[in-house]
């Protein structure tokens, strides 16, 4: 499965097929979410709650192709992802596209 962030394949003609998606939502334990509370206040990266962000969007990405996968794509184009906090320490991620074929040029 091809994905891209534009609107076309360099050398594809594509047709269009439909929207696809994928989301999560993700959170880390009690234990790492205090020490990255304390992290907080004292400046530098947040690695805990950025393993879990790169996990969340490796876990929507791959139930987007799914559905993509689903209706016979060969690729998505126009990959987006977004991000949302649903509460203190966690977070919902979603991937989404078009699913496109590829067509003979004429």
């Amino acid at each position: 499965m091809i994905l891209v962030n534009v609107d076309y394949i360099s050398g594809k003609t594509l047709q269009t097929i439909a929207l696809v998606k994928g989301s999560t939502i993700q959170s880390k334990n009690v234990g790492k979410d205090l020490l990255q509370g304390f992290k907080s206040l004292i400046g530098g990266e947040l690695t805990a709650y950025n393993e879990m962000m790169n996990e969340a969007r490796a876990l929507a990405t791959k139930r987007m192709v799914a559905e993509a996968e689903k209706l016979g794509a060969d690729a998505i184009v126009n990959v987006r992802y977004a991000s949302s906090s649903v509460m203190q320490g966690a977070a919902e991620v979603i991937a989404y596209g078009t699913a496109v074929i590829f067509k003979e040029s004429a």
